[in-house]
């Protein structure tokens, strides 16, 4: 019991070294605001969050800042100044990963794998109509997850995006890739995720399927007008029976 407390211990002690997050609740319970940043020693994040939406990332690849923020909402403009605050955070969070690193050399990391990939599109499949698809995992720790898509068995990044990691309330950490396509009759798509926890990389398989229009109206109506039929023959069998016993 001893043991699985240290590990617990241990574990939450990594996570405050790589990952400080600042959690604010309004005082009627109605909205969450996050702050997450991260690092490791060849990547890092910054990130502000509002209801579970991301609304400022720092994109360190190309050197500013990105707001991610869906269409249905109020836009927020975040001030300048919020890039380079984040790039001196990424200094002081390498620093404390190397002494926290140094300090728990000896003790063996704990990691969670991912569950497997959840594939499904944004809106309803319209053959030749544009849409996305979203591949999405949950419960893995440490993040990030890798992602990659293959469209007909051939590997595909044009089009593809990839949101920045996000915490769970048990330490672990969920995420989602999207690919934009034009769904077309006998396509196959697959995304497979990546993860250190992972012997071998998760796949999931979606296909573009559609059925003809106008099938299953058609046989619907055909097999009542059918019934109907039947009812009205019965009904005037019943009916000459019963004037002749009259």
């Amino acid at each position: 019991m001893k043991m699985m407390k240290m590990m617990k211990m241990m574990k939450m002690m990594k996570m405050m070294m790589v990952l400080s997050g600042l959690l604010c609740v309004s005082a009627d319970g109605l909205h969450e605001d996050l702050a997450i940043a991260g690092c490791s020693d060849s990547d890092g994040e910054q990130m502000y969050g509002l209801d579970g939406e991301e609304l400022w990332v720092a994109d360190f690849i190309n050197q500013r800042g990105v707001e991610p923020q869906p269409s249905f909402i109020d836009h927020i403009t975040y001030q300048e100044g919020c890039y380079e605050q984040a790039v001196a955070q990424q200094q002081i969070c390498r620093g404390n990963l190397k002494t926290g690193l140094e300090a728990l050399k000896d003790i063996p990391l704990e990691n969670d794998p991912p569950s497997s990939p959840m594939v499904y599109t944004k809106d309803s499949v319209e053959l030749g109509e544009k849409n996305t698809l979203i591949c999405y995992v949950t419960g893995f720790y440490p993040a990030p997850v890798i992602f990659s898509w293959t469209k007909n068995g051939e590997n595909i990044t044009e089009g593809s995006s990839t949101n920045v990691p996000y915490p769970n309330k048990d330490g672990s950490f969920n995420q989602f890739s999207r690919l934009e396509f034009i769904p077309q009759l006998g396509d196959i798509y697959s995304c497979t995720v990546h993860h250190l926890a992972l012997d071998h990389p998760l796949t999931r398989i979606w296909d573009v399927e559609k059925t003809q229009p106008g099938i299953g109206p058609a046989v619907f109506c055909g097999l009542g007008l059918t019934v109907g039929l039947l009812g009205v023959a019965a009904g005037t069998f019943f009916l000459i029976k019963g004037n002749e016993c009259s």
